[in-house]
C-alpha cells in the first residue's frame, strides 16, 4: 500500500512539474530530460509512467481540463435556479482560468498546433459539458427566465471567451493599457462584469 501511494504521488509531482513546463514553453519547447531533472525522478521512470512526451502531454492535458470540469461538477448547479446557476458557472469559470493560467497556456499552445493531443483527453468530462449546458438552458427556458433559443456551444463559447481572455492578453493589456489583468481587484471588477453580460445575454425580454 505504501510503494503505491509512493508512485502515485511520483507520478503526480512528474505531472506537477510538467505542467508548469509545457505551459511555459509549449509543447515543442518542453524537454523529457528537464522535466525529470526537476523532480524526483528519472527520465526512465517518467517513460515508464506516461510512454513518452506525448503521453506525458496527453497526461497534462487531461488533468488541466478535468480540474475545471470538476470544478463545474462540484458546483451544486443543479440545485440552483437557473439563473443563479448560470451566474455561478460563469463566475466559476471566470475564477478558475484567472488562478489556473497554466490551463490558458496549455490551451493557447494546443490551438497553435491545431489541437493535436486535445481529442485524447476524454477521461477529463469533456463530454459533459454540452448535456449540462443544456440541460441549465431547458430549465431556465421552461421556468421563463431564459429566451428561447439559446444554444449551449454558443453559451459555453461566450462564457469561456470571456474567462480565456482576460488571462491570455494579460500581458498585452499591460503593455498597452498599463492594466495589471493580474491584480485581485481588477479581476473581481471584470468578472462581475462577465457574469452581468452572459446574464443579459441569456435572460428572457
Amino acid at each position: 500500500m505504501e510503494r503505491d501511494q509512493s508512485t502515485e504521488n511520483n507520478r503526480r509531482e512528474i505531472l506537477r512539474i510538467a505542467t508548469a513546463n509545457f505551459a511555459d514553453k509549449g509543447f515543442a519547447g518542453a524537454r523529457v530530460d528537464e522535466i525529470a531533472a526537476a523532480t524526483a525522478t528519472s527520465k526512465r521512470m517518467i517513460y515508464y509512467h506516461f510512454g513518452s512526451k506525448e503521453g506525458l502531454y496527453r497526461a497534462v492535458m487531461r488533468e488541466a481540463y478535468r480540474g475545471i470540469r470538476s470544478a463545474e461538477l462540484d458546483a451544486g448547479l443543479e440545485d440552483m435556479c437557473p439563473v443563479a446557476a448560470l451566474e455561478r458557472l460563469t463566475a466559476l469559470t471566470f475564477d478558475y482560468h484567472f488562478h489556473h493560467p497554466e490551463l490558458v497556456r496549455l490551451v493557447m499552445d494546443e490551438n497553435m498546433r491545431h489541437g493535436p493531443h486535445v481529442g485524447a483527453v476524454d477521461e477529463a468530462k469533456n463530454d459533459l459539458v454540452l448535456p449540462r449546458t443544456q440541460a441549465l438552458i431547458d430549465r431556465g427556458v421552461a421556468e421563463g427566465s431564459f429566451r428561447a433559443g439559446l444554444d449551449p456551444v454558443d453559451l459555453h463559447m461566450t462564457i469561456s471567451a470571456l474567462a480565456f481572455y482576460f488571462v491570455s492578453n494579460r500581458y498585452t493589456f499591460r503593455a498597452l493599457f498599463d492594466v495589471d489583468l493580474t491584480s485581485e481587484a481588477v479581476a473581481e471588477r471584470r468578472k462581475a462584469q462577465v457574469v452581468e453580460t452572459v446574464r443579459r445575454y441569456c435572460l428572457a425580454l
